[in-house]
């Protein structure tokens, strides 16, 4: 049975939504999930789960959380027994084949790369949003993992995002795309310009660039970009989300008329919070590690758990992380050796 380590004490609401989302995971699916935090506080929400099956549930004790508001680094150094640490090493030792965390996510970054190491031809790692389109899901990287970029870590993120593409979307030859100020090659900084040069030449089904306000057209089933750009376009995003379901709700309850109007538009507003509910999707999984690790939202639900968790089982089964070096080693310019990743570990 293929077992996930979840960091319990991740996310805004505590642990009681992650164990929910975990045990449902190990319902429904056939793995097992490792808490780790705190064992008398895991131990009392569990009990709430008169359901929850012994065989597939175990505690990982762990003293330490890093908080939200901890720089990542210093926090780690402080806390040698953190649940993100002591989660990740669960990975790194075998009693585990993926990594579940909804807490910090630069904490989550820094423990999954101290643990697991880079794969071989990959010297940056990256988050991998999954973004709704007019077309259906695509997947936008970096979205927060590696802030600096040069050009070769953006071509290693296309074959990877190409890589996540076909399996979590089961496409043959996703569709990848550069994120720039303008659809011209000429166009942007030297980073997108010396990557759409390497994009153009590699194997990948490359389509050119593309411009944020065509980010959700669905013309590409990959965006490329570095991770301070990802970041600020997915923040952006999810808050534009949350203005435009406010003013309808206001809009649609402003009135008498509009409040029996609203009876038969609700149906269409939970239809569209479907689409854009980034808990359909659970999580953006931390490529270019040795090692499977799947960050959470801090607001994650018990569903976006739940989801994060089937996402990390479904890597662990079908051998995700061979199949990624291979892409990334297929993709790179012949003459290209890579920086720093060194030999996969884990």
């Amino acid at each position: 049975m293929i077992w996930i380590a979840v960091d319990a004490m991740g996310g805004d609401e505590g642990p009681g939504p992650v164990v929910d989302g975990a045990l449902a995971a190990s319902r429904h699916f056939d793995l097992g999930v490792a808490l780790v935090g705190p064992a008398d506080r895991l131990e009392a929400e569990v009990g709430r789960h008169a359901e929850a099956d012994p065989a597939r549930v175990s505690i990982v004790h762990a003293e330490e959380v890093v908080g939200m508001a901890e720089a990542p680094m210093a926090a780690l150094r402080r806390k040698p027994g953190a649940s993100i640490r002591i989660a990740a090493e669960q990975v790194a030792g075998g009693r585990a084949a993926a990594l579940f965390s909804a807490g910090h996510t630069g904490a989550t970054v820094m423990a999954a790369h101290a643990a697991f190491g880079m794969l071989k031809g990959a010297d940056r790692p990256a988050l991998a949003a999954t973004i709704p389109t007019r077309k259906g899901p695509a997947i936008l990287l970096d979205v927060g993992a590696s802030v600096e970029c040069r050009p070769q870590h953006l071509l290693q993120f296309a074959a990877m995002g190409a890589a996540y593409a076909r399996v979590a979307f089961d496409l043959e030859r996703p569709r990848v795309a550069l994120l720039s100020i303008g659809e011209e090659e000429t166009k942007g900084n030297e980073l997108t310009r010396e990557a759409h040069r390497l994009l153009k030449a590699s194997p990948l089904a490359f389509d050119g660039n593309l411009e944020a306000r065509g980010l959700y057209r669905g013309t590409a089933d990959v965006i490329v970009c570095d991770g301070f750009t990802g970041n600020v376009a997915l923040k952006v995003s999810e808050g534009l989300v949350e203005m435009v379901e406010e003013q309808l709700r206001e809009e649609l309850t402003s009135t008498l008329t509009m409040r029996v109007g609203s009876l038969l538009t609700m149906r269409a507003l939970r239809h569209f919070r479907r689409r854009v509910d980034y808990s359909e999707y659970g999580g953006a999984p931390l490529l270019g590690l040795a090692g499977i690790a799947i960050v959470g939202h801090g607001r994650s639900s018990a569903k976006a758990v739940r989801n994060a968790i089937a996402l990390a089982y479904r890597f662990a089964s079908t051998r995700f992380i061979e199949r990624l070096e291979h892409d990334i080693a297929s993709a790179a310019p012949a003459h290209a050796s890579s920086s720093g990743s060194g030999a996969s570990r884990g």
